[in-house]
Order: C-alpha cells, then structure tokens, then sequence
C-alpha cells in the first residue's frame, strides 16, 4: 500500500527552542502507527504540523504525495484531525452538528445526506441523531468527534489521546471502530499514554523523546530493536541452580540473574547471534537447559528501553 503520510525531516522551532528535530516516518495505507513519547516529547506539535495547523521551519510532510507545506488547502481534503478535546455547542444536537460541518466540506444535496447517514451509522450516533451535544457521555461525545472527522472520507486520520478518559468499555468500543477505519484502507496515526491499547490495534510505531525520533518501523521491528538494546530471558535447566547462576555470571551480556519459579531470569544486552552462542556455552557445560526463551516485550517495554523519560 502506498505511504498515506511522509514525514521528511521534520524541524520546528519556538525561538531557540527545538520542538521537534528533522522528524522522519511514514504510515501506509491500511496500517495503524501508534506515536509515542513522553509528555513534551513534540508529538502534538508534529500533528498539528501534520494536520497543517502549524508550519515547519524546515522539512516537509506529504499527505498522499502532497505538501502541507505548498498545499495546504488540498492536504485538508485528504486528512481527518481529531484532537485531544473540542468544544460541545450549547442547544446543538448531533444531527446539526455534523450537518454544520458537512456544510463546511462542501457537501451539498444527496452526497451531504449520504455521508450524514453513513457517519451516524459507522459510529453507532444514529439512534442519538437528536440528542443535545451537551447531555452526551465522554465515550459518545469521541463517537461524534470521529463521526465530524470522517465525514469528508479522508485517506489519513491522525487522532490526538482519542481514548483519553474512557471507560474500559468505551475504549473496546473505540478500538473496534480504528481497526474498522485501518481494514477500509485507511491510514491512521494515533497518539496515547495508554501503551495496553495501543498494542492491540497498532501494526507500525514512531518513539519520539525530546524532539527526535528513536524510533520507527512495524512493531515487529521496533521490538527487534529494542531488544538488541536490552531484554529479560527465562531458562530453566537440569542442573543445579548454583551451577547455573554461576555460568550465567561468567558469560557476556548477561546482568541481574534472579531465581523465578523453577528457573532463572537475566536480563541480556545483545543480539540473537549472542544469545544463540551463549545457549551453546550452557549445552558446552552440560547444564542441560530444557526451557530458554526471551520473555515477550510489549510496548511499554519497548518504551521505557528506548526512551530516558527526559522532558524539554
């Protein structure tokens, strides 16, 4: 599929302040990136540059192959924003809201009353259509703000902590409705602190800490990655637990052993060759190992591996 979003060197700054620092990544159609980094890290800034709501001091962002930077207006046709919070209209029910912004998007006549009904109809809103905006829950009121976003059909959607304050439930719900999005050939970027959510609906992930990308790829990758860095192995084997300890202690890589279970965990900097020659040490020494395997890294592992939690 082709590439949704290109992000090029990317480079804004406030001042002397660098927000973010020649950014690169992309996101296909069809996939869902997940963009994370710690608060201050420059996610937002490079959204709201993403969505043409800011420009950059150097570098550029296509959107479909065209410039945000050279343009704009048509970038806006083709991505949807939704951000971390938006006003609700006093005495505006769902129906007026969307039919406002649908008005807004040039939608006229039968196209306009298509989409209204497809909108309402994708995010469940239909039998609320005459609700007050005002008396909507949290989760309905998201519902409505992605209803508003997609009602142009946009290629991209980038969403801004879209399940910031959720119930568990809305946030299933949420998550079902962006895989939905993703199998319709959509490409969606998604920031979120909630890095349990993200792994279950992300298929590519950027890591930005203090302006710069560590980071990017499928989440196969970007794990792969991590792990070379640093991870957790369990082994148990036949052989006294002393003896063990003591092979592990003498062999490169491996800091921190610790008794688990029936077995012992290390942690392990290396590749897959160390780690490979360092099971055939154990075998060598006749410690009979009968289980060794890294123990599974999900994105908060990823996350906390490949950033320092520094803020700008």
């Amino acid at each position: 599929m082709s590439a949704a979003l290109e992000v090029r060197k990317l480079t804004r700054r406030f001042g002397d302040f660098v927000a973010v620092n020649e950014a690169s990544f992309e996101v296909r159609r069809g996939e869902i990136l997940g963009f994370i980094g710690p608060n201050g890290a420059g996610k937002t800034t490079t959204m709201r540059v993403c969505a043409t709501l800011d420009l950059p001091d150097e570098g550029d962002v296509l959107i479909d192959g065209v410039s945000v930077m050279e343009r704009p207006r048509e970038v806006r046709q083709r991505l949807g924003f939704m951000p971390d919070s938006y006003g609700a209209y006093v005495h505006t029910t769902i129906t007026e809201y969307l039919d406002f912004f649908a008005r807004s998007y040039g939608l006229r006549g039968k196209d306009r009353a298509r989409m209204l009904a497809y909108v309402k109809d994708f995010t469940g809103l239909g039998p609320l259509e005459g609700k007050l905006m005002t008396a909507l829950s949290k989760g309905m009121k998201q519902r409505l703000c992605l209803a508003k976003t997609l009602l142009h059909d946009p290629a991209l959607l980038i969403l801004d902590e879209p399940a910031a304050g959720l119930d568990p439930h809305a946030r299933v719900e949420l998550r079902e409705l962006v895989k939905a999005l993703a199998g319709l050939g959509k490409a969606v970027m998604i920031s979120s602190h909630i890095l349990s959510e993200l792994s279950q609906i992300c298929t590519s992930v950027a890591v930005i800490e203090a302006g710069e990308i560590r980071a990017s790829g499928t989440v196969e990758q970007v794990v792969r990655m991590a792990r070379t860095h640093h991870q957790q192995v369990f082994l148990r084997a036949l052989a006294p637990l002393e003896e063990v300890q003591k092979c592990l202690f003498e062999s490169p890589g491996v800091e921190a052993v610790r008794p688990e279970k029936d077995g012992v965990v290390f942690d392990f900097a290396g590749e897959e060759d160390d780690l490979a020659r360092l099971l055939r040490r154990l075998v060598e020494r006749g410690l009979a190992p009968v289980e060794f395997a890294p123990k599974a890294t999900n994105l908060e592992d990823v996350f906390l591996e490949l950033t320092a939690g520094r803020v700008q």
